[in-house]
């Protein structure tokens, strides 16, 4: 039996401008740096640069796939057959379940740079996970690719 296809992935990768800070947070070190020499002046700016990239790019690798009857989130993974509707937020009610409307037990996989998520609701009674908000660059596409894994299931 062959492997099926991906349905839907998205990595959440961290903004342009964060790379950018990268190299400021290296600038930064390579003056902190500059009384010591040349040399010091150089390994801060390399230093600084590359663990300020590494912290960008690890905080920007998490990914959300739906595969093989599975919403993977992060490090969660959780059969579609365990979860209910799913409700695109736009820019201001994602604003909202992040903040007022948050319930403590959700899972929420947050990044403060993309606007737009997910609200899927956890139907499983043994999970006491309301549900789960999903930060997320296209919604539609991945509630669409949750449907669509749920139809197969019940298939």
């Amino acid at each position: 039996m062959q492997p099926s296809a991906t349905p839907y992935e998205e990595r959440l990768t961290a903004p342009r401008s964060w790379w950018l800070i990268s190299f400021l947070v290296g600038l930064s070190m390579a003056l902190i740096m500059l009384p010591f020499g040349t040399l010091a002046l150089l390994g801060g700016l390399v230093g600084g640069t590359a663990v300020a990239a590494v912290a960008a790019s690890s905080y920007g690798a998490i990914r959300i796939r739906v595969v093989n009857g599975s919403l993977i989130a992060g490090e969660a993974k959780i059969p579609v057959t365990a979860l209910g509707e799913a409700e695109v937020l736009d820019r201001e009610e994602a604003r909202a379940w992040r903040t007022h409307k948050a319930d403590t037990r959700a899972f929420l996989l947050l990044r403060a740079y993309i606007p737009t998520a997910l609200r899927v609701e956890v139907v499983d009674p043994a999970d006491p996970t309301p549900y789960l908000y999903l930060s997320t660059r296209e919604p539609e596409r991945l509630a669409e690719a949750l449907r669509a894994a749920k139809a197969a299931c019940a298939a």
